[in-house]
């Protein structure tokens, strides 16, 4: 004798958080081409419309969640911070791996999790290629994993690589902020030129321009 399920047909056991959810971005990007299709009537219309849905979906999609840029601007934060420790580390005699689940347990925050899947995944017998690859995204990983990649091809020591590659990356930090500081004060007076730009216009040259043309006519 079959069960409720053969009767009333088969039954979906997925869990609701599994099941698709809608594409929040292409859906934004539809109503805006649709808006721009009942505002511009006929082909025109209908050709500015697919442009449109098409360009903001592409906008859309190159806009970085705030979350995500906190969680990547910590990472790299906590970077330097991280290649000092393992220096340290290692400078004590701890084996890479040990090292590295250390300075998982001692930093609090996103980086702390990337770093302890890869010294797990150390510690479990994975090459150094799959392990370090858990710091990708992080800005500047890369060199950090390059430098673990050649130390374990070369036998060389890490620890005094993690030190300069820490002074490095506090360096390019120092130099990104100068950076942005000085694209902050072109930011602030850009504004103030468009403000005072028609006011120039209209006081200075208009009058000089119709003297002109009244002595002419």
């Amino acid at each position: 004798m079959s069960g409720p399920a053969t009767a009333l047909g088969p039954v979906d056991r997925r869990p609701t958080g599994s099941r698709r959810r809608p594409d929040i971005i292409r859906l934004a990007a539809g109503l805006g081409g649709i808006a721009v299709v009942v505002v511009i009537e006929g082909w025109f219309g209908l050709l500015g419309g697919v442009l449109t849905a098409y360009l903001l979906d592409v906008g859309l999609r190159r806009i970085e969640p705030p979350a995500v840029r906190r969680r990547r601007l910590r990472e790299a934060a906590d970077l330097p911070l991280a290649a000092d420790l393992l220096a340290a580390a290692m400078r004590a005699g701890a084996p890479v791996d040990r090292s590295v689940l250390a300075v998982a347990e001692a930093l609090d925050g996103p980086l702390a999790g990337r770093l302890a899947r890869v010294g797990r995944t150390l510690l479990l017998g994975g090459g150094p290629a799959e392990a370090w690859s858990a710091l990708d995204g992080v800005p500047g990983a890369e060199r950090l994993a390059a430098a673990a990649l050649r130390s374990a091809n070369s036998g060389a020591a890490l620890a005094g690589a993690l030190t300069r590659l820490a002074d490095d990356l506090r360096a390019d930090r120092a130099t990104a902020a100068e950076a942005s500081a000085r694209r902050a004060g072109v930011l602030i007076v850009l504004p103030l030129g468009l403000c005072f730009l028609p006011a120039f216009i209209l006081a200075g040259l208009v009058p000089v321009i119709v003297a002109v043309l009244g002595d002419v006519l």
